[in-house]
C-alpha cells in the first residue's frame, strides 16, 4: 500500500539522489498524522462546544481528581501557556460556567480554579468523543502494533518532555 509520503520520498530520491531522505519516511508521516489528529480532535471538541484550549484546561482540572481544582500556576505547568494567556482562559471558562475561582486556603492572595459540575460533564463527554475519534484513527493497527508504536513514539518524545526548564 503506497501513501503520499512514499510519492514524496520517491520524488526527492529522483531529484536529489545525493541526500539521504530516509528521515522523511518516518517524520513526514508523523507530521501528516498530527494534522489528521488535529482535525479529529477539533471535530470531537466542537461536538461538545469546546475549543482545543478549553478541553486542555478542563481536562487538566478533571485529571486532578476530586475536588477537581488546581492553582493557576499548576495549570500553566500542565498546559504550557503564559500566565497572561492562562488568566484570559480562566476568565473565559468562568464566564461560560465551566470553572470557578475560589480563594486558596493556603495562600490568602492566591486562588484555585475548580471545575463546575457542568465543566466536569463537558470534559467527560468531550474526552469520550475524542477517544472514539482516536480509536478510529488507530483502527488499522492491532493492539500489539499500537503498543509497539506507543513505545517507539515514547522513545522519540521522552527527551523533549524531560528537558529541564
Amino acid at each position: 500500500m503506497e501513501d503520499e509520503v512514499d510519492r514524496l520520498v520517491a520524488a526527492w530520491r529522483r531529484e536529489r539522489p545525493d541526500l539521504d531522505v530516509e528521515p522523511l519516511e518516518v517524520l513526514s508521516r508523523v507530521s501528516r498524522l498530527a494534522r489528521h489528529l488535529d482535525r479529529a480532535r477539533r471535530l470531537a471538541f466542537a461536538e461538545h462546544q469546546l475549543e482545543p484550549w478549553e478541553f486542555d484546561v478542563l481536562t487538566a482540572l478533571r485529571r486532578a481528581g476530586t475536588p477537581y481544582q488546581l492553582s493557576p500556576g499548576q495549570l500553566l505547568t500542565q498546559t504550557l501557556v503564559t500566565s497572561g494567556t492562562m488568566t484570559n482562559r480562566i476568565d473565559r471558562l468562568a464566564k461560560k460556567g465551566l470553572v470557578e475561582r475560589l480563594p486558596d486556603p493556603s495562600d490568602r492572595r492566591g486562588v484555585l480554579v475548580r471545575l463546575t459540575d457542568t465543566g466536569r460533564d463537558r470534559a467527560d463527554q468531550s474526552l469520550a468523543g475524542l477517544l472514539a475519534q482516536e480509536r478510529a484513527i488507530l483502527g488499522e493497527l492491532s493492539q500489539a502494533q499500537r503498543a509497539e508504536l506507543a513505545g517507539l513514539l515514547r522513545q522519540l518524545t521522552a527527551p523533549f518532555d524531560n528537558v529541564p526548564g
